[in-house]
């Protein structure tokens, strides 16, 4: 009812909230992955320090390991963190733009980087191709590579999908600026980002009075 009394299409803008919830599951998955082979490698290499101290047995594969585990951890999580609006951004100029105007720069500004993610989801998983043909594998103890460069593509695939689902989240505002926001992080003024990190020093909750909290850097 909201959406159409804006001039939204209802349907399109059910599809949008559709797809966005999908995609959210996929990549909450993914950095959920992520989250675990970071935890597993930081229990990896508390072993190996005293595997090496206490026994003078270094563990087999270690740096191969490492290195193949970085790679999940690193890109896993780019999709949920683009979600969520946590990349690093210049904002000086963003956040002087209001309506139309700044619905239609963010449109832009994601054509470029979908376009850029595209690139490099493709030599990526050419580079996976590649060594999937040939056998890839570590120099020192010859371990497999090519499901770690399997990760890269499929973490640009799902981040591709985020993408498309934002441009035309910000494609939507920008024809009906008056329109709710959906599927896109919103950006907090600096009063509302000291404040709620003020909240999450303390622990208080602005939504205490109404039973509601609200996080403006999350969809909507």
């Amino acid at each position: 009812m909201e959406a159409r009394s804006a001039g939204v299409p209802a349907p399109f803008t059910s599809a949008l909230s559709k797809a966005d919830r999908w995609l959210s599951r996929v990549e909450d998955f993914l950095d959920l992955v992520a989250a675990f082979f970071i935890v597993f490698l930081m229990f990896f290499a508390v072993t190996q320090v005293i595997s090496r101290k206490l026994f003078n047995y270094p563990l087999w594969g270690y740096v191969d390991i490492v290195e193949i585990v970085m790679v999940a951890f690193a890109f896993l999580g780019i999709s949920y963190c683009q979600r969520l609006g946590g990349h690093i951004r210049m904002e000086l100029l963003v956040r002087r733009l209001q309506g139309r105007a700044l619905w239609i720069f963010e449109a832009a500004g994601i054509v470029v980087a979908l376009g850029i993610i595209l690139v490099l989801l493709w030599y990526g998983f050419t580079h996976f191709l590649r060594a999937f043909q040939l056998g890839d594998s570590t120099i020192d103890r010859e371990i497999i590579l090519w499901p770690a460069k399997l990760v890269i593509p499929v973490a640009f695939t799902v981040l591709s999908l985020r993408l498309v689902i934002q441009f035309l989240a910000y494609t939507r505002l920008a024809i009906h600026p008056e329109a709710p926001p959906v599927a896109i992080p919103v950006i907090e003024k600096f009063e509302e980002m000291a404040q709620h990190e003020i909240e999450g020093a303390i622990g208080s909750d602005t939504g205490s009075d109404t039973g509601d909290s609200v996080d403006n850097r999350a969809p909507r």
